[in-house]
Parts: structure tokens; C-alpha cells; sequence
């Protein structure tokens, strides 16, 4: 097999739209070998993405140049242990995250196959979504109606899930109020629309417990992160406290973390690919779920390279219960791309083009850097 020698690594700092803050931009980078094949991958952005694409810059990238992009499964290995003093949980398995999506694109497309082939084949090609509804935490009842309504109408996701966003200082602020939107959108949808409730770490243990046992009552299918994400022992009480599906794991960010929330009684894991290293810590993470028999749904808010690179894991998972996030329906990232995702019909659909099949324009990302 022909070597795929890494020839040098760039970082991309984006900016969509000017004035954007630095949630709001993405972190992403781009991998070419010396026979002029590009990668492109992505790392968290949360705060710009900086921390983990300067560990990047520093600390990883020096080491891999003249690697083969082959031997991805090495590299993650080799740079992992070399950042682990670090944490190495966040910013370094981010920083992996990124490298990796970009090292899996590169083989696809010297290889002529997408991805998913490359991880063993496709059970479907076709992946269902669920609209995933932010910023709950701050408007009325009718203000969160009014969104959900519109994401209903015009994407027919296959379920639906309200996201609070708030802040998370501050515990069980509006326990009433939040059953109350969680009513009102169950009124709006119909009795057997499936509906799930993030509510982004916002109750203490007693607190999660009676709001999941409305959900329970209003017959929302998951309950997500009720607790701070890093009381594991007190997610565990409360999964084991009700009988709605308790999910975790958006922050968990190696196999290990993972596995510390099954053993605390978590049934639902939603490791996030951009965060724990990509998709071989993605990979990683299905077949341990599938040892324990957990769910296994990914998060994934990144609505281009991250989303793409997690419908080619999920593509080939065999038992997928739950439909793939999607939280970015404004197509403000489109313009850097040629063929960016687009929803079809409450789905995604999965092409047979090379790597992650995607095609960016470089001329424009180029002008939208920072």
C-alpha cells in the first residue's frame, strides 16, 4: 500500500460572519501529504476553538509530519500520551478530534472510498435527524412554542429535542416553568412525536428527579445531562431513580469517562467526536457501548465537517435507536463549502464520494479567516 506521508499541518481559525463571538466561529484544520492529498477536520469551538488548535500548533503537528496518514490509530495513541499531563480530557482529546477527522478524509479519498466503508460499511446511508432546539432557558412559554413550531414545520425531523442553554451557577430556577414549556411543546407536537429535554446541567439531584417525572407523564422518550455533567455519581442516582432514559456523556471525553457513566447507571451516552478525538475515539466509544448494552447516541452540534464525519459513524452502527443531532439549521457555514449537508425530508443522506465526501472552497474559507 502506498505511503501517505504527512507533509504539514495548518490550523484554520473562521470566522462566518464578522463581529462573530467565539462560540460562534470554528476551529478547524487541514492535513496535506506529500502527494497533495487534503484532509480537513474540526475541533470544538468552544471559546474559538484557541486552546486546542494551539495545542495543534505547538505540541502536536511538529510530530506528526512525515507520518502515514494510514496509521491513524498510532498517531492518536502516540500524541494522546504524549499531551496526557495535561488532562488530557478537553483541549487535547479536541485537538486529537481534529487531526483525526482530517487523517480518516485523506485515507478515504487515496483509497477512492467514503469513510464509512473504510469503518467496516454502511447499514444505512440514508440517517434520520432530530432538530435539536436551543436557547429555551430564556423565553416564554410561547417564545419556545413559537421556535419549536417553525423547526417542526419545515425540517419533519424525526423527534425533536428542547435544549435550555442556561446558566449553570445557578440550580432548579424555574422547576414550574420548565415543565411548563416541556408541556406546551408536547401539546404542540402530538401525543406520539418522540421529544427529548437537554436541560444542559441545570437541577440538582431532587430537582432532575421530579421534572424527569414529568417528562415521564408527558411521554418525552430521553432526559439529558439533568445534573452538572461532572457529578457522575449524582447522574447515576438519578438515572436509576426513573424510568425515562437518562442521557450524559456530551463532556465525557475519553473511553474511560464513558465507561465511568455506565457504571453509575447511564443507559444513553452522547459522546461529541469533535471533543473525544474524533472518529476513532468515536469508534472507539460505539463498540464499548455495544459491549453493555447502551445506547449509543452521538452529540454533535457542528452542522459541516463534524456533522459529516458522525453520520459516517453512525452510517455504520448496527443497532441505532435514535436519530442523529442537528442544531445548526442556518447554513451560515455553508459558503466555505461546495456541497455542504443539507436535510432531506427529516434525514441526511450519506454519498459514495471519497473521504467525507466533502468538497470545500478554498477561496472562500480563505477569506473568512482570522
Amino acid at each position: 500500500m502506498q505511503k501517505l506521508n504527512i507533509k504539514s499541518v495548518e490550523t484554520l481559525r473562521v470566522q462566518w460572519e464578522k463581529g462573530d463571538a467565539p462560540g460562534r466561529r470554528s476551529a478547524f484544520v487541514k492535513i496535506t501529504t506529500e502527494d497533495g492529498i487534503t484532509g480537513f477536520g474540526e475541533a470544538s469551538p468552544m471559546l474559538g476553538g484557541e486552546a486546542s488548535l494551539g495545542v495543534i500548533d505547538r505540541d502536536l503537528a511538529p510530530d506528526i509530519i512525515g507520518a502515514d496518514a494510514h496509521d491513524s490509530a498510532v498517531i492518536y495513541d502516540r500524541l494522546l500520551h504524549k499531551c496526557v499531563k495535561l488532562g488530557p480530557e478537553g483541549v487535547v482529546t479536541s485537538a486529537l478530534a481534529a487531526l483525526d477527522i482530517a487523517l480518516w478524509d485523506i485515507r478515504g479519498k487515496a483509497l477512492g472510498l467514503p469513510v464509512y466503508k473504510l469503518l467496516g460499511g454502511a447499514w444505512r446511508t440514508r440517517i434520520p435527524f432530530y432538530a435539536s432546539i436551543g436557547g429555551n432557558y430564556g423565553r416564554s412559554v410561547d417564545e419556545t412554542v413559537r421556535v419549536v413550531a417553525q423547526r417542526f414545520e419545515t425540517e419533519q425531523p424525526a423527534a425533536i429535542k428542547i435544549r435550555w442553554d442556561g446558566d449553570r451557577t445557578v440550580q432548579d430556577a424555574d422547576i414550574k416553568g420548565d415543565i411548563a414549556k416541556a408541556r406546551a411543546v408536547r401539546q404542540l407536537v402530538g401525543d406520539d412525536f418522540p421529544l427529548a429535554f437537554d436541560a444542559n446541567n441545570l437541577y440538582s439531584v431532587g430537582g432532575a428527579i421530579r421534572v424527569g417525572r414529568a417528562l415521564e407523564d408527558l411521554g418525552y422518550v430521553w432526559f439529558e445531562e439533568p445534573v452538572q455533567h461532572y457529578d457522575i455519581h449524582g447522574m447515576g442516582e438519578v438515572a436509576r431513580k426513573l424510568d425515562i432514559t437518562v442521557s450524559a456523556g456530551e463532556q465525557a471525553y475519553t473511553t474511560q469517562a464513558v465507561l465511568d457513566l455506565i457504571r453509575a447507571g447511564v443507559r444513553m451516552v452522547q459522546p461529541d467526536l469533535i471533543k473525544m478525538g474524533g472518529i476513532t475515539g468515536l469508534m472507539r466509544c460505539l463498540a464499548l457501548c455495544q459491549a453493555h448494552g447502551v445506547e449509543f447516541v452521538p452529540h454533535q452540534t457542528q452542522p459541516v465537517i463534524g456533522h459529516l464525519a458522525n453520520l459516517h459513524v453512525l452510517a455504520t452502527q448496527l443497532h441505532a435507536t435514535r436519530p442523529a443531532e442537528y442544531a445548526d439549521p442556518s447554513g451560515r457555514m455553508n459558503a466555505g463549502f461546495i456541497n455542504p449537508p443539507c436535510p432531506d425530508n427529516g434525514a441526511f443522506l450519506l454519498s459514495d464520494k471519497p473521504g467525507l465526501g466533502l468538497d470545500v472552497d478554498h477561496q472562500a474559507l480563505q477569506r473568512m479567516l482570522i
